[in-house]
């Protein structure tokens, strides 16, 4: 599995580079704080309902959770399905914010 760090993921989008971002944490985890993209919680891809990101299978993806543990597991999940580029936030929000604040 491959990962990303914040410091890289946020000069990317600092660049406008446009980036295929998947939050795996629950819909209030989501509506606290996020940095965009698209919400998936990890039960619906453990569940393999991930329809949406049929289009993203050849491209990167760049997946989050709160510390990189569910996100580190839909990235296994994900490349089981064919996925060939689904990357891991490393620390994911938490090292977000403690790095970039809110």
């Amino acid at each position: 599995m491959q990962t990303i760090t914040a410091d890289e993921l946020k000069s990317r989008l600092d660049a406008g580079e446009k980036i295929n971002i998947v939050d795996v944490r629950e819909p209030n985890e989501h509506a606290d704080f996020n940095i965009g993209g698209v919400l998936v919680p990890l039960g619906r891809v453990q569940a393999m309902d991930v329809d949406e990101l049929e289009a993203f299978k050849e491209e990167e993806l760049v997946v989050y959770c709160r510390s990189g543990n569910r996100s580190g597991q839909a990235c296994l999940l994900l490349e089981t399905m064919g996925f060939k580029n689904a990357k891991n936030l490393a620390g994911g929000m938490l090292n977000w914010q403690e790095k970039f604040g809110r």
